[in-house]
């Protein structure tokens, strides 16, 4: 798989000197700069310390089993706004490389906070998800079909771990779930429409639709 995080913090160099400092026990595969510029950190071929304490379709070693790409930005904490025309640029073909190079499905192009609801934001909800969807490079939001299928909070828990989330905190997987699939409305709640949302997903991975 592949996992966009952000860095959550002030510029590229503070971001390098963390993540190649050995006692922080942080790394990625790559980082984009807002600038554009692409730095590699980590081969590919080698395990990186991005995702940490994460699961995602039935795999709980999530740095074993993905590239990590973190894109220099101040992140929620120090005043979360959109991501730079240059980095998102530097980000197609870098992806497109990697998706290819590792076989990777769409389903399996994901954010920080899919892999970890409980503990993570980023990417966060400015980050364009759609756009990189026009481009093949990750699922985009499915258009409903069939309408609310759920008649209660358990099956749709049920079904957000079968799609791939952990469900240990069923809010924060609910945020982390609209985040990525509906980020006008960021609340934990399971309504109609995330109920929805998530039983096209189901569906369309179930007709094969997801590679």
């Amino acid at each position: 798989m592949a996992v966009i995080h952000y860095t959550d913090m002030l510029g590229p160099e503070a971001a390098l000197e963390r993540m190649c400092d050995p006692a922080a026990k942080v790394s990625a595969h790559y980082l984009i700069a807002e600038d554009g510029t692409v730095t590699r950190l980590v081969p590919e071929a080698k395990r990186a310390w991005h995702a940490g304490a994460s699961y995602w379709r039935g795999t709980r070693d999530v740095n074993s089993a993905s590239i990590g790409i973190e894109l220099d930005h101040p992140g929620h904490t120090n005043g979360y706004r959109d991501f730079s025309e240059a980095q998102f640029e530097a980000l197609v073909p870098l992806l497109a490389r990697i998706v290819r190079a590792h076989d990777i499905p769409r389903a399996n192009v994901v954010g920080h906070s899919d892999v970890a609801p409980a503990r993570k934001l980023d990417p966060g909800e400015l980050f364009p998800w759609e756009r990189l969807a026009e481009y093949g490079l990750c699922l985009p939001t499915p258009k409903i079909e069939l309408g609310d299928p759920f008649d209660n909070d358990g099956a749709f828990y049920l079904a957000l771990e079968r799609f791939g989330y952990d469900i240990t905190d069923g809010h924060k997987a609910v945020e982390a779930f609209q985040r990525r699939w509906r980020p006008r409305r960021i609340d934990g709640e399971i309504d109609g429409e995330v109920r929805a949302i998530l039983f096209q997903l189901l569906l369309d991975r179930d007709r094969g639709a997801h590679r």
